[in-house]
């Protein structure tokens, strides 16, 4: 049984879960979290602290002990907001490979976002169809629009708690002007997607992260009763005029504030309260995030059914939102995204790819053509560069980087270990993209007339051919049999096995 770990490397704080599923549902084994302020330095100066990044990575060191202790066999660690800005930041990815193997995974804030949808929907029950979910980092904060579990509207605003606090707040208590002009700035990035919270009609508002755990905690202690995780937008309005007249010391003795979380506490209730003013008259706390996002994702990516169907309803959905973007023929896409998954079904004796490779198939097909939308000159080359640096839900960058390697190699040009294409890739995923790219180019074949002349592909494998029966419409696939037969020996080269098309 798999066990599994996830670190959220975060601008003020670093974060980790083990689990391990039992009976459809998580188990958490072990948790740790540590204040380290990596992006402290970041917002000011544009680089990592070495003080910070050494805290951080001693963290971390005591995190990968225990995930050994605990026999994680699967680790996921990303990181945030601090490290996306940092100019040093590969000084840092490479410090914490050398120190604990793991390799740092930097995510955008929309896959941030994603991650930490996917975290919380996968752990709460409500039957409430649209919820607006707010996560108030560090360096970020994070605006997700949900419907029916699904996202619909996702932003990152720059108005994290460590960021505002070290842009704005030099004295304790702050200045009068000091408030004033964070509450100025935060308010302007509020704006921006004001008319879009309106129009999301928000049934509930959930929180996650430390600022709103201390705003919950807080209000239970006045309240004297536990901590229920419901927050009035009217609570939060008091509390943001209250904060910024207490000092350092008075705001560490309030109940539900620890000492590191009163240094930035200002900052990040400015920031609810501003978007409470939206219309928004209360947000309940959650617990869940980005890590409880992580561990979903690799529970679906290792068989967890329930959660998979979620996240292939994500991808889905921004493929076709990237296909109508780049103005592709859909039909066309379509048609070869299902050739290739009979190719990959019915050949998986022969090409003994993993199984995800089934979804950068897909992936691949539905966008081989999103080139085309900067010049049909180059387009396999343009299709690369779209796929490879577009944020597409659903998908990592190393993920991304198989799909747009696939797609690369549409036209006359083969895989090559010296292309650019295959370069970032690692020595395994070398190996199976030119399988990968031998089945997408037969796919492609198959539809070569866009017109659906063939309806169906059977492929087998007889005497040591691969014989593809096809099964063709009235007129015949005679132009789909002429591009088959250009394949063969790429194929050929790719397999070892001569490709025979038989139209019926």
């Amino acid at each position: 049984m798999a066990t599994f770990a996830a670190v959220d490397i975060g601008s003020n704080s670093v974060r980790l879960k083990i689990a391990r599923p039992v009976r459809q549902r998580l188990h958490v084994l072990h948790e740790d979290r540590e204040v380290t302020r990596l992006g402290e330095g970041v917002f000011r100066t544009g680089f990592l602290e070495p003080t910070a990044i050494a805290h951080t990575v001693k963290v971390l060191r005591r995190f990968h002990r225990a995930a050994q202790q605990f026999g994680a066999n699967v680790v996921r660690v990303v990181a945030t907001s601090a490290l996306r800005d940092a100019r040093n930041s590969s000084a840092f990815v490479d410090w914490v490979r050398s120190a604990t193997g793991w390799q740092v995974e930097i995510i955008s804030g929309l896959e941030e976002g994603r991650l930490i949808h996917l975290g919380v929907m996968s752990g709460t029950r409500t039957a409430r169809s649209r919820v607006l979910l707010i996560d108030l980092g560090g360096g970020s904060c994070e605006l997700t629009m949900s419907v029916s579990g699904q996202i619909h509207q996702m932003v990152s605003l720059p108005i994290g708690a460590v960021r505002l606090t070290q842009e704005f707040l030099r004295r304790d208590p702050p200045k009068k002007k000091e408030v004033e002009r964070l509450q100025e700035f935060v308010s302007e990035e509020v704006s921006r997607v004001e008319r879009r919270i309106a129009a999301a009609r928000p049934q509930m508002v959930i929180a996650t992260s430390g600022t709103a755990a201390a705003l919950a905690s807080l209000v239970a202690a006045r309240k004297k009763r536990r901590v229920s995780g419901v927050v009035a937008a009217a609570v939060v309005h008091e509390l943001a005029r209250e904060l910024p007249r207490r000092t350092l010391a008075e705001r560490i003795a309030m109940p539900g504030i620890g000492p590191r979380r009163a240094e930035i506490i200002i900052a990040g209730v400015m920031v609810f309260d501003e978007l409470m003013a939206r219309g928004l008259s209360s947000f309940r706390y959650s617990p869940l995030g980005l890590r409880d996002g992580l561990l979903a994702q690799m529970v679906a990516e290792h068989g967890g059914t329930q959660i998979q169907k979620q996240i292939e309803s994500e991808r889905w959905n921004a493929l076709l939102s990237t296909v109508r973007h780049y103005g592709v023929d859909s039909r066309f896409a379509r048609q070869v995204r299902e050739m290739v998954q009979r190719l990959f079904t019915g050949l998986k004796r022969l090409h003994d790819l993993p199984p995800e490779y089934e979804q950068w198939l897909v992936a691949a097909a539905m966008l081989h053509e999103v080139g085309n939308y900067i010049n049909r000159a180059g387009r396999h080359r343009h299709a690369y560069y779209i796929i490879s640096n577009s944020e597409i839900f659903g998908y990592t960058i190393a993920q991304r980087l198989v799909i747009a390697a696939i797609a690369r190699y549409m036209g006359k040009s083969r895989p090559s270990a010296a292309d650019r294409a295959l370069k970032p890739l690692s020595l395994e995923e070398r190996e199976h993209v030119p399988k990968a790219v031998a089945l997408l180019r037969i796919a492609r074949a198959l539809d070569q007339g866009r017109r659906g002349a063939v309806t169906a592909v059977t492929p087998q494998l007889r005497d040591g051919d691969v014989v593809l029966k096809l099964t063709t419409k009235r007129g015949g696939a005679s132009l789909e049999m002429w591009a088959l037969e250009k394949e063969r020996d790429y194929f050929k080269s790719v397999f070892g096995r001569e490709l025979v098309g038989v139209a019926s």
